[in-house]
């Protein structure tokens, strides 16, 4: 059963490194009424780096929830971290196509943003399942204040990113109640600033890299 386990995670894996990314519901499109204007070389580019930042973004989540699924023995937490993880996969293939829309390209250093999601994920499962969930509700509440970001850089023509942001931005606050609700603990005041300084540093150079 854990060597099942251990190999259905390394295919995740992999295929959130590699871009090969399946999903459960489709892309999340403007409304029928609104007509996307079409976007200037220097929109497209900046699109495309935030697009990516956010692909990252859903990379370090699939790690995070692996992990945390692996680390905790509660079948009802295991089954919580994998349904996370679904609606997060669904936002890794949604922000690879748009990549690919805009002629853009994922980070080259997704299995370095992996390996270290992956990392942290372990450590804060090792603390238990309280913390575990504390530190699930903490990373979507800065994901969900980044998403908010997002959506006042990205370019008011890109109706197609626009979109798929404000979908991601309901799932991670819908993850982050849910880990509360579950009995997820606030984290210290030092944890919390280092996950932002970790994120600072991976969502400048995954805009370029």
């Amino acid at each position: 059963m854990v060597l099942d386990e251990l190999i259905t995670e390394l295919d995740r894996g992999l295929r959130s490194m590699t871009g090969v990314s399946r999903m459960s519901r489709p892309v999340p499109v403007p409304p029928e009424s609104a007509e996307a204007p079409e976007l200037s070389p220097a929109e497209r580019e900046h699109a495309a780096g935030l697009m990516r930042v956010n692909h990252v973004g859903e990379v370090c989540a699939q790690a995070l929830y692996q992990a945390q699924k692996l680390a905790t023995r509660s079948p009802t937490l295991k089954e919580a971290f994998e349904h996370a993880a679904r609606e997060e996969e669904d936002h890794l293939a949604w922000t690879s196509r748009r990549l690919e829309a805009l002629d853009s390209r994922p980070s080259l250093l997704n299995p370095l943003w992996y390996t270290g999601a992956l990392a942290l994920g372990l450590i804060a499962g090792r603390f238990g399942d309280r913390v575990s969930l504390g530190f699930m509700a903490e990373t979507e509440r800065q994901v969900e204040q980044h998403l908010d970001s997002h959506l006042e850089k990205l370019p008011e023509a890109d109706l197609e990113s626009r979109a798929i942001v404000e979908q991601m931005r309901a799932d991670e606050a819908a993850h982050g109640k849910a880990a509360l609700d579950a009995g997820g603990v606030e984290l210290p005041f030092p944890a919390r600033a280092l996950m932002r300084a970790a994120s600072k540093i991976m969502t400048r150079t995954a805009y370029y890299v």
